[in-house]
């Protein structure tokens, strides 16, 4: 993938410019770009969702709040960590707003450093949570090469049964599992069970 695709982006989206820009100012000094907003529905046109990154949102804004904003992107099934900045904002408001999905809820005006520690923490979620849904596409793809009896033995494998057991369960040897394990690893380009079963445990168990 292009390395630009995986720089992270700032969306900053607020109605007030100068806001913006100040935001704007303090994040490029901590070397994130930033892309800057007036309001919800530009932002929505902009389909801007590839890069990985967050949202720094407002919630009071025209035509389209950050809250319905919010739903509206859960909807998509856009995967942008959001953390709203607001002045108007209140405790059931923030509450609300963070069992929604939200990353945090910050007052108007911000601590730099409160902003920054907010949007570093976002970031690096949103970027580990991709790297998981490509880990875990690219370990799908493979487990289509294995074979049915690979698939039953590397799902006894991952949950700890020895070879021994493996053996007993299907009425074959142990030779015979531990070529099943051998080929399977190979085709999933793994090393161990316990990696095995992370993966299963992310991917939601497809074998």
């Amino acid at each position: 993938m292009d390395s630009k695709l995986n720089k992270p982006l700032i969306r900053i989206i607020d109605d007030d410019s100068a806001v913006r820009s100040s935001w704007s100012f303090l994040l490029s000094g901590e070397n994130y770009e930033c892309a800057e907003y007036s309001d919800a529905g530009t932002f929505l046109a902009s389909a801007d969702f590839r890069r990985p990154g967050c949202i720094l949102l407002d919630v009071r804004m025209p035509a389209m709040s950050g809250l319905e904003l919010q739903n509206k992107l859960k909807d998509i099934g856009c995967d942008l960590p959001i953390v709203f900045v607001s002045g108007h904002g209140d405790i059931d408001m923030a509450v609300n707003a963070v069992k929604n999905g939200a990353f945090d809820f910050i007052e108007k005006p911000p601590k730099e450093s409160r902003l920054i520690d907010t949007i570093e923490a976002a970031v690096a979620r949103n970027k580990a949570m991709r790297r998981d849904q490509a880990e875990v596409s690219e370990f799908k793809a493979r487990l289509e090469q294995l074979t049915q009896r690979e698939r039953e033995v590397i799902r006894m494998v991952a949950q700890g049964y020895s070879n021994k057991e493996v053996a007993n369960e299907f009425g074959i040897s142990e030779k015979t599992v531990q070529v099943h394990r051998g080929s399977a690893y190979r085709k999933l380009e793994l090393h161990n069970a316990a990696e095995i079963a992370r993966l299963l445990l992310l991917s939601g168990d497809p074998l």
